[in-house]
């Protein structure tokens, strides 16, 4: 099911599907290390490309010595890289490269790039989502060109950022949102933005995100933890490991969201919160490279280029330390 993309065939497969994801790859050396890491590279590929066929979602791979032209056309630049077209859009994937986690990104790509909220339950389900960056706003309707703005704006981040819209009077109401206004939630903070000087552009709206995207506490998620990783802060990452469902490990979150909280306007903070249970394969290579115990809460500052790390000394999972000493040690 996975094409090799030339530039005989190129257009039919664009035209073919709804998207075509493709996979950037450097030529496989004649290695057996290298030839197998490539076969599976491909298994992964070859498995969403069957769960997804009915979709109408085609998978191709490019080679970028042979294929060079048509790399260079289709504008695919970093090898090893997952491009996705959409419509007129180029999405790349960054990712774990794993069949589950690349499946989703791609069911949530085909959806809709602002849901639409015009009742009590769905703001409930709306006000459950505290672990992202979402953002809402109140038009008169779809064809309201404020609204209109608002979709293309949505449409740049997608599927990364969440956006959603109501068009219902009580609903807006109660977010307190008045007609064309737009709020910006930060992960974890108790209260949202109001984005300034309504109504926005496309333009203004996207600025606004991309000035904000770095949340003061930020979770690593498998469908973007390679682009939150290459977003360090002068070469370091603020790392903190807590399970959410571990009763210690809940503790350790709720401490560090105070931390956020109290610091949500210090650029110079940025805290990368990592849920082990969400990464079972890499626990055992943090543990080794990082020299940490990762069956209990632990925070670290980590230089990205090298991994030397220094970490806070919890002595003990009953005595974690308060929202304070933490800051002090950061």
């Amino acid at each position: 099911r996975v094409i090799d993309l030339n530039e005989k065939n190129y257009k039919h497969a664009l035209k073919k599907y709804d998207m075509l994801c493709l996979l950037f790859h450097e030529p496989v050396s004649s290695d057996r290390v290298s030839q197998k890491q490539f076969q599976m590279t491909e298994m992964v590929l070859e498995l969403a490309a069957q769960v997804l066929e009915p979709r109408s979602i085609g998978f191709g791979m490019v080679d970028s010595k042979k294929d060079a032209k048509l790399a260079k056309k289709l504008g695919l630049v970093e090898e090893g890289s997952l491009y996705v077209f959409k419509e007129e859009r180029l999405i790349e994937f960054d990712g774990e490269l794993a069949t589950d986690v690349l499946v989703e990104f791609l069911l949530d790509l085909l959806e809709d790039p602002v849901e639409v909220i015009n009742s009590k339950l769905e703001l409930q389900a709306f006000d459950q989502i505290d672990d992202e960056i979402k953002l809402i706003g109140y038009f008169k309707g779809e064809d309201s060109e404020h609204y209109k703005a608002f979709e293309e704006a949505a449409e740049h981040f997608q599927p990364y950022v969440k956006f959603f819209a109501t068009f219902d009077k009580g609903v807006a109401k109660k977010l307190g949102l008045k007609m064309n206004e737009v709020d910006f939630y930060e992960p974890f903070m108790d209260e949202p933005v109001h984005i300034p000087d309504k109504p926005y552009t496309e333009e203004e709206l996207v600025e606004f995100v991309k000035e904000h995207k770095r949340a003061t506490l930020r979770k690593l998620r498998p469908e973007d933890m390679f682009e939150t990783w290459e977003d360090d802060m002068e070469g370091i990452h603020i790392v903190a490991f807590a399970e959410e469902d571990d009763p210690d490990g809940f503790e350790f979150l709720e401490i560090l969201k105070q931390v956020a909280r109290d610091n949500t306007d210090n650029p110079d903070l940025s805290i990368v919160w990592i849920d082990p249970d969400h990464f079972p394969l890499l626990i055992t290579y943090w543990e080794k490279t990082f020299k940490i115990d990762l069956f209990r809460p632990q925070i670290g500052i980590v230089n990205v280029t090298d991994a030397d790390s220094v970490w806070m000394e919890i002595r003990d999972d009953d005595d974690l330390p308060t929202a304070e000493e933490l800051e002090d040690w950061i």
